[in-house]
């Protein structure tokens, strides 16, 4: 078991052993899931991959609008390992 010390603004800091447990690098983000026993769950943040997430990314990124075919088009070249960069 780890003992940390809370300081007087509330703060926490673990050690590196226990980030490297967690698998959690510098810069990345903890989740802690409070239970009503006054427990609480800590593990790394991860992203959960949802399709929904990805929707709107690249939302005003560019002007040229793509028909359908050439979606599919591009889809299958990337599939096939033939990704074309740059303009056709």
């Amino acid at each position: 078991m780890a003992t940390l010390t809370v300081t007087e603004r509330g703060q926490v800091t673990f050690r590196k052993k226990v980030l490297e447990h967690l698998g959690i690098k510098a810069g990345e983000k903890i989740e802690l899931d409070l239970l009503p026993d006054g427990r609480g769950i800590i593990r790394a943040a991860r992203p959960s991959g949802k399709i929904d997430d990805f929707f709107g990314v690249l939302a005003g990124k560019t002007k040229k609008v793509a028909t359908i075919e050439e979606m599919n088009e591009a889809a299958a070249r990337g599939w096939a390992g033939k990704v074309k960069m740059g303009k056709k």
